[in-house]
């Protein structure tokens, strides 16, 4: 088969390599679609793994071959696949933190070497504790494209969660890539007011369509900067949440001038290790602001993710603004490292061979 292969030194190749075998338990599932991710960007920008590699983990396909014992599945069934799933039985488990959980480390979706989720590939071997937890069927109807959205939209889901998010809220949204767009969807949803920033015209005219105020951080409209027109709009008192859906200096502490007191404050794309934040304590202790990170999905919203996406509430396929063959993964990659105004959400078709769409 068909895989693009992490050669390291921030290098990718599309190389022809074993189809994974699989195992009893196991399933081997022919990937449609798989969206680029950050998290795989950072990865391969960075070198933060050894290769080689096969990096996607938001992974649409049909089953190809099952392994003995597995009776859930059969070969032609559409699937989403989950890299990941806690063991929901250790310290981390218990109180919901499963991205801490030892297993859910442990990346079960492979196209060889050492498991990294695979996607970017024609095959994947799904490892059998994905197989029994960390499926989900595509139901008639519903495009691959739409369907590997389930994974990040669980991760932001998760996020809003946390922040507790209720009718009525002022939510700032910082970055509006497509990240920052399903948070801007999911706050809406939930009957908060949004203000979002984002210095692309095209993705501020995309959250106006799904309902946010937008605003070029670096730009004054309408004879108001954002951080003054988030105090406009909350008679003065700031945000009651500010989620940071991007990475940039200076936004954590933009977050803290333009939060009220006692506001919570989310850390989404600061993943980065080598990356250092300085604020000012009173912000958080005075102000009694809470700073909190979230990280990966929760297996508990698993379903929730799938339905919001399966059913069509949230429109992601708008969000797409290409769809690569895998021969032309590096371009993608490339728009995504770079994004332009005409670019937002790249995803990864591995069985097709024609150009561009």
């Amino acid at each position: 088969m068909r895989a693009a292969v992490y050669l390291g030194q921030g290098r990718i190749a599309v190389q022809s390599i074993d189809t994974p075998s699989i195992g009893r338990g196991e399933m081997l599932v022919r990937v449609e679609s798989c969206g680029i991710c950050h998290t795989d960007l950072k990865k391969i920008e960075h070198d933060l793994l050894a290769p080689p590699r096969v990096y996607g983990h938001e992974t649409a396909g049909v089953v190809a071959s099952v392994g003995s014992g597995v009776t859930r599945y059969s070969p032609g069934d559409r699937v989403v696949v989950f890299h990941h799933i806690p063991c929901r039985d250790c310290f981390f488990c218990h109180r919901r933190l499963y991205a801490q959980c030892s297993l859910y480390k442990r990346v079960g979706v492979t196209a060889g070497f050492e498991p990294a989720g695979g996607g970017f590939s024609q095959y994947v071997r799904v490892m059998d504790w994905i197989v029994n937890e960390g499926v989900e069927p595509i139901p008639e109807g519903v495009s691959f494209d739409q369907a590997c959205w389930v994974e990040p939209v669980n991760t932001c889901l998760k996020a809003v969660h946390m922040l507790a998010v209720e009718p009525g809220d002022v939510v700032a949204v910082l970055g509006q890539g497509s990240i920052g767009l399903i948070f801007t969807m999911l706050a809406k949803r939930m009957g908060a007011s949004v203000l979002a920033t984002d210095g692309i015209r095209s993705r501020r005219e995309l959250a106006e369509r799904f309902g946010a105020h937008a605003y070029d951080p670096l730009e004054t409209a309408d004879g108001q900067n954002f951080e003054a027109a988030v105090k406009a709009h909350t008679d003065g008192r700031g945000a009651d949440a500010v989620i940071l859906a991007v990475s940039a200096p200076g936004l954590v502490e933009q977050a803290l001038r333009i939060s009220r007191p006692g506001a919570k404050i989310l850390l989404f794309a600061q993943t980065s290790s080598s990356e250092r934040i300085e604020i000012p304590g009173a912000g958080i202790c005075v102000g009694e602001r809470v700073l909190l990170g979230s990280y990966s999905a929760d297996i508990d919203l698993q379903h929730e993710s799938a339905r919001l996406v399966f059913s069509g509430d949230l429109p992601l396929e708008q969000l797409i603004s290409h769809r690569v063959p895998l021969a032309e993964i590096e371009q993608g990659i490339e728009l995504c490292r770079r994004p332009s105004p005409e670019s937002l959400k790249v995803v990864v078709r591995p069985q097709e061979q024609s150009a561009w769409q």
